[in-house]
Order: C-alpha cells, then structure tokens, then sequence
C-alpha cells in the first residue's frame, strides 16, 4: 500500500459523473512515449495516448503541442512529463485529474538538478539518464535526437513552479520511496507551498514507470475521483500524516 501525505485537490471534470477518462502519458527528457509501455500494459483496454514530446526547449511549444489531447483526460508524467503537469495545471486546462511524479521545482529547492546537469555536462545522454533515472533506464529509452536531451534539460533547469488556481483537478504528486532524500523534501516543498497531495510510491526511485508501474497505473486508474479514492478530497493548504517521507525534520518545516 503507498504511503501518503495529504494537501487535496478539487473534484475534477469526471469526478463523480462514472465516466471513466482517458489517459495521456507524458515522458521527460532522454526518453520517448516508448517509456510507458508497462503502465500502458497495466491499465488494459482503457484509452491510452503516450505522445512523443517534441522536446523544442520551449515551455510555451511544449504545451501547444499537448494541449489537443488534454480535455477531460487523466494526466500522467514522470520527471519532465511531470513538471509539463504542473505547467498544465496552472494554465488552467480541465483535466480529470493528473499523477506528477517527482518534477522540477525551481527555485523552491535549488541545485535538485545539479547533479544530472553535471553529468550531462561530462559525459552527455548516457551519463546525464543513469544519473536521473537509475539503471531502470536503457540506451534503447532515448530518443533519437542527442540534441532533444540538451534542449530539455535547459526548459526544465528554467523552470518555475507557477501559482496554481483557487480550484484545480485532483492532482497527486508522487515520489518514490527509493528516492534520494532531497526528492521528498522537494515533494513536500510542493505540498507547502501548492498544497498539493504527495503519496510514496514503494519499489521505486525517480523512473517510477519503469519500476512501478503497477502502482503508478492504480492511481492513474483512480485520481478523478479524488486524491484519495472513494472518499472526499479536503481542501487544498490541509495538511496531515509525513508518513513515508523521507525528510529529516519534515514534522517541524509547517
């Protein structure tokens, strides 16, 4: 069972209604829609899209070219994919509901992502994607183009979490319980300051789709109906249990 902290969402477009929404899977960078094949094992005969990004550098580009798939859907994103959610999230397209695996966070916890630039620097693709995804990840995973990983990597060290809406889908940001403690304490920054719900995801680190994708698919399969499936989501800002992450003085930092 994941472990879980609480901050809550709103009810989404087919929250309550029994519609069941697609889903879009969003990668990040040194990978393609490719990535998501387990979790697309995972969820069945439900509508999947796993778009290839067209990693252009550019924030704005980014979501025009996702933007056609979104109305109503469920969103999906690791790393990168997840950072492009909560961008998504703050432009205010109506969603179902959005799972955000360990995206950037700016500014509220600077030098997350130091060590896979530094990499990158030293070695380029290989190097930069062993550092951020661990051994899950293979040479196969990597797009075509060298030059994509560049271009992402520059959009998403600018990258600033924006303000979100007073009301916004559920939306659950996950961190995986193998993740290095900075990555918890860059979730629980994003609860803080967002208020958004944060769940560790046991059995994984930063490549949750690659080594969890049966858990990452089951909160796929049931955020629109809230945060917390089959009861009613709190009000965004609430807080409750740290249980599960990884954050020395976590209690202590509200």
């Amino acid at each position: 069972m994941m472990s879980e902290t609480r901050a809550a969402g709103t009810p989404g477009t087919a929250g309550g209604t029994g519609v069941v929404p697609p889903v879009v899977l969003v990668h990040g960078t040194a990978t393609t829609g490719a990535v998501w094949r387990h979790v697309r094992r995972e969820l069945g005969d439900r509508p999947v899209q796993a778009p290839d990004r067209p990693s252009t550098g550019s924030l704005a580009a980014e979501l025009v070219a996702l933007r056609p798939l979104l109305d109503g859907a469920v969103y999906g994103g690791v790393s990168g994919g997840a950072t492009l959610g909560l961008a998504i999230l703050a432009a205010g397209v109506p969603l179902a509901g959005a799972v955000l695996h360990e995206p950037a966070v700016g500014s509220l916890l600077p030098g997350l992502l130091a060590p896979m630039a530094a990499a990158f620097a030293q070695g380029g693709v290989v190097p930069f994607a062993r550092a951020l995804y661990g051994p899950a990840w293979s040479s196969a995973d990597a797009p075509a183009d060298p030059d994509a990983v560049a271009r992402d990597l520059a959009m998403f060290l600018d990258f600033e979490p924006p303000p979100l809406p007073a009301r916004i889908c559920p939306t659950i940001i996950t961190v995986g319980a193998d993740s290095p403690p900075v990555r918890h304490r860059a979730a629980l920054l994003l609860r803080e300051k967002l208020g958004l719900t944060v769940r560790v995801v046991p059995g994984c680190g930063h490549a949750a789709h690659l080594e969890a994708p049966a858990a990452f698919a089951r909160l796929l399969e049931s955020v629109h109906r809230g945060p917390e499936a089959g009861s009613a989501p709190a009000s965004r800002g609430q807080s409750s249990s740290d249980h599960g992450l990884r954050v020395p003085g976590a209690r202590s930092t509200r």
